[in-house]
């Protein structure tokens, strides 16, 4: 997957299965959470598809941690890497980079707990997905891939007013061209 295609993706809104499943995981229904987004990464033809899968394999590390499994929650961890690590840090809202994070936080608990103790993991390292949506009524539908805030648009161009990213129409025949 290259960079730019990657990028690409992140302009818009998420699939209504992945926003759903995101809420779970965020509930810590991580079982539930993986079937919503499973959902998601079926129906979505894109690269997209690829996050959908890092999504929910991260659900199932948070599921395999909860029950004790530790060879489950080592394997699907690896595995979620390489699936999250190729987006931009906000995709489609989503932070992706602190999904990350967390993830390797906890991994490194789990590891350093071991097998027989990994029943002992705090819930402090149980951390919910950070996303952000653009609000329907407000007319905008593209969210800025530096820190996940409306862009407003104005004569052809998209501002993040939170951090200042920039595209204009000619940058956007790149992503839907």
């Amino acid at each position: 997957m290259n960079a730019p295609n990657v990028a690409a993706g992140c302009l818009g809104r998420l699939h209504p299965q992945a926003r759903e499943g995101l809420k779970l995981f965020n509930r810590r229904a991580y079982f539930e959470a993986h079937e919503a987004l499973e959902h998601a990464w079926i129906a979505e033809s894109s690269n997209l598809r690829d996050l959908y899968r890092g999504l929910l394999q991260a659900a199932v590390v948070y599921y395999h941690v909860e029950r004790g499994n530790y060879a489950g929650a080592i394997k699907v961890f690896d595995r979620c890497l390489k699936w999250l690590r190729p987006w931009v840090p906000v995709c489609r809202g989503v932070h992706v980079d602190s999904v990350l994070e967390d993830l390797q936080v906890l991994i490194h608990e789990v590891r350093r707990l071991g097998p027989g103790r990994i029943v002992e993991i705090d819930s402090q390292y149980f951390k919910p997905v950070h996303w952000s949506e653009p609000d329907p009524s407000s007319g905008e539908g593209f969210l800025c891939d530096r820190c996940g805030q409306v862009m407003v648009t104005s004569n052809c161009r998209l501002t993040c007013p939170n951090c200042g990213n920039r595209f204009d129409c000619s940058d956007l025949s790149l992503y839907f061209g």
